[in-house]
């Protein structure tokens, strides 16, 4: 069996590293391997050669660069007289990580303040008819959606400034939460 060149046995365990914390991430963990080989590569790739690199399948390699080319992480290109394509990473870790974040973080936030603002107004409207029990349990849920709704605002206030490139500055979201007293 031939001794792995050391360059390459680096590259490969950067891309598994990559590919690790894109799956935290929630993404496909080959995703992440296949960004860090084409990132990590002085010129374009094409499938094969990235087959070949990971020892994956022509399908996996295929699936995973139309969703990194989805996430504008991968442009496809070509060689003058080739006829196969060739993959280049975007380099610009800033312009993924905040399309990820305007794209889905953002999104998700937005979802939970659609949810909690139907949801207090379904329990205002619950509590006049209310017995005095249960509008002591009404209170309660929504002093504690209230919290849940402030901090998605909040939420999406930061993840819109980390976006734009704003300074952002953690100790008014912590003392905001620290000084809410339960009902």
């Amino acid at each position: 069996m031939p001794e792995q060149d050391p360059i390459e046995s680096a590259e490969l365990r950067i891309a598994e590293v990559i590919g690790s914390l894109m799956e935290f991430w929630g993404f496909k963990a080959v995703m992440g391997r296949l960004w860090a080989i084409l990132y990590l590569a002085p010129e374009p790739l094409s499938a094969a050669e990235l087959c070949d690199r990971l020892q994956l399948s022509t399908g996996a390699v295929s699936m995973a660069l139309s969703d990194l080319q989805k996430w504008g992480v991968v442009k496809k290109g070509w060689r003058p007289g080739e006829r196969r394509d060739f993959y280049e990473p975007e380099t610009s870790i800033w312009k993924m990580v905040s399309r990820v974040f305007r794209e889905r973080e953002l999104g998700k936030v937005r979802e939970a303040i659609d949810a909690f603002q139907p949801a207090l107004k379904q329990i205002a409207q619950a509590r006049p008819r209310a017995a005095a029990e249960e509008k002591k349990r009404l209170k309660f849920i929504e002093s504690r959606l209230n919290n849940l709704l402030t901090l998605s605002r909040v939420g999406e206030t930061l993840i819109g400034l980390l976006i734009s490139g704003e300074k952002v500055d953690p100790l008014p979201l912590k003392r905001l939460f620290e000084a809410k007293d339960e009902p």
